[in-house]
């Protein structure tokens, strides 16, 4: 969801509602990528699990492992009480990222409405035009605390620099942006950003939470230009942390419910005073926390692999797409894959045709998202087959002869 839109009204989700069975649908089963709503079987493109771990079996053996250690969830605040599980992930993922430190909460949309506020105090946070909507609720809450916000655009670092010689310098200034895009699949010049904002003494403040697992450093003998070890967005553009707050999760890639922040030792102390999820909310369960670790020793063995696979896939559906004509933001290789609506057309149809032909897919639908961008999004994962990819193709193209896909033609001629 965009960050200028508002959730629908009752009315309007409503109708949502009743136009697709895609919408609030209980899933009965599932078979591998494969999902049963109702009586009908569907490939599921609207899971984020992008290395396939909720599928693992290692994982899983390992998470039963530990459920019989420490029980199904440890019930103190982190204030309180630090399982072992705690800080032996957050020295792994440390290593990982090869970050000065980190510190894990439960989600990332904790920490967006607890940190970010801490960050920006009184000073003045900026916000992506694209950024996520939950990053844009977070500036929101810091400005009701007296912060002051401000939006920019990412391809357009002299407007920020603009924008942040404009702000008062008695205060922090924090420029919060997405990584890895997650609608459009897109990845920033976050070299370019980091310049700006180091120049005028801000703190860039990066959402990368459908980059990591899967972007990483980059090397001669990379099996796939995502890079290797999945180490996030900093490290894949040769960055170092150096001004720049690192935030990211574990609930897609690594298929847990666990979030962190790579922050140097002096700020991770003084979230632990200061953070709300850190000092009062409860801890993420036994399950994600044994998954995450047994995801570290899964990543560090068959990481590149499953990568490499995953890249291939993506750049299948990627390239079939291009050959249509149709519109995708998507200009690189990340699994995200946005297919806008024609003009004209009803999303309601090709809701109806991906239900018919078996492909279940994560829908934007106005008002959740502008007209202009209405369409669907499909992700692909590791654990998707390439053959499955090839059924996807089929369908994509019924729909490109239908001329339901918005296509480069149309917006050429509407430019």
């Amino acid at each position: 969801m965009s960050m200028g839109h508002q959730a629908p009204s009752t009315d309007e989700l409503k109708r949502l509602l009743d136009q697709t069975a895609m919408y609030d649908a209980v899933i009965e089963e599932i078979d591998g990528r494969r999902i049963r709503i109702g009586d009908r079987w569907l490939t599921d493109y609207a899971s984020c699990n992008y290395l396939g771990f909720d599928l693992d079996p290692e994982i899983i053996d390992a998470i039963v492992g530990a459920l019989g250690r420490w029980g199904t969830h440890p019930s103190w605040s982190r204030l309180l009480g630090n399982p072992r599980l705690y800080p032996e992930i957050e020295e792994r993922l440390t290593e990982l990222l090869g970050a000065p430190d980190t510190l894990v909460l439960p989600t990332i949309t904790h920490i967006h409405f607890s940190v970010l506020p801490v960050l920006v105090g009184a000073g003045t946070v900026f916000v992506e035009a694209q950024a996520h909507k939950t990053i844009f609720d977070g500036a929101n809450h810091a400005r009701v605390n007296g912060a002051a916000m401000r939006r920019f655009d990412a391809a357009d670092p002299g407007g920020l620099a603009d924008l942040l010689r404009a702000a008062p310098t008695d205060h922090p200034r924090v420029v919060c942006l997405d990584g890895v895009n997650s609608m459009t699949g897109n990845v920033p010049d976050l070299s370019a950003l980091a310049a700006v904002t180091r120049a005028h003494g801000a703190l860039l403040y990066v959402d990368d939470a459908h980059g990591f697992g899967i972007l990483g450093e980059r090397c001669a003998d990379e099996p796939s230009p995502y890079g290797v070890r999945g180490n996030a967005i900093v490290r894949h553009l040769g960055e170092s942390y150096d001004g720049i707050v690192l935030v990211g999760g574990f609930s897609k890639a690594y298929s847990s419910m666990l979030a962190f922040l790579a922050v140097t030792p002096a700020v991770k102390q003084h979230l632990k005073v200061t953070a709300a999820p850190y000092l009062y909310s409860g801890p993420s369960p036994v399950a994600s926390l044994a998954g995450v670790l047994a995801g570290f020793d899964v990543n560090e063995r068959r990481g590149d692999a499953l990568r490499t696979h995953l890249h291939a896939l993506s750049v299948r559906v990627l390239e079939h797409v291009r050959s249509l004509g149709a519109v995708t933001p998507n200009a690189g290789s990340t699994p995200v894959v946005e297919l806008l609506v024609a003009p004209g057309r009803d999303l309601a149809e090709v809701s109806e045709l991906l239900w018919e032909r078996g492909v279940y897919a994560t829908l934007a639908a106005y008002p959740l998202v502008p007209r202009s961008q209405t369409g669907f999004r499909l992700q692909l994962t590791a654990a998707h087959t390439h053959e499955q990819v090839d059924e996807l193709c089929r369908v994509l193209t019924e729909l490109a002869d239908r001329g339901v896909l918005r296509s480069n033609v149309q917006d050429r001629h509407n430019s």
